[in-house]
């Protein structure tokens, strides 16, 4: 259905939340390295509640070049940050489209937002917090882009 890019996660429960909801939507999750709590164990991945993780559509990276080597940028790669006002809301999405989420700690870097400012998108909030946890932002984009394209899936 989608893709979810997570660019060097650092907590292990966040990515098995996302992995449960990337199997639930039927999109592929991609890792990129490196992460923030060595490699992905099974030990890791039941502590998050995943018993299915195997038959979910996962690929990992060595870095971002690596990935996009095998998954050419294009304007279909949307950027989530907190640095810019363009709402995810607001724009139209497509069945194949990939969604970037960063660090924890950090976000996603300049370097990679600078490849496609135009699909940069932000959640809005109405006060002063700083962000979303992130298994909380990649749930409210994925939602909306099967919410768009809802009719298409089912």
């Amino acid at each position: 259905m989608f893709n979810l890019v997570l660019h060097e996660p650092r907590i292990p429960g966040n990515v098995g939340t996302i992995g449960r909801l990337a199997f639930a939507l039927d999109c592929t999750l991609h890792l990129i390295k490196p992460y923030g709590f060595g490699e992905i164990t099974e030990k890791e991945v039941r502590r998050a509640g995943l018993d299915y993780w195997f038959d979910l559509d996962v690929r990992e990276y060595e870095n971002i070049d690596d990935f996009w080597s095998k998954n050419p940028l294009s304007d279909r790669h949307f950027f989530a940050t907190t640095k810019t006002k363009q709402v995810y809301f607001d724009m139209e999405y497509k069945k194949g489209d990939y969604f970037y989420f960063g660090r924890e700690d950090a976000g996603l870097p300049e370097s990679i937002m600078n490849k496609n400012k135009q699909g940069c998108i932000t959640i809005p909030m109405t006060n002063d917090a700083r962000s979303l946890n992130i298994a909380n932002s990649v749930s409210i984009v994925a939602y909306e882009a099967l919410r768009q394209n809802f009719k298409e899936f089912n």
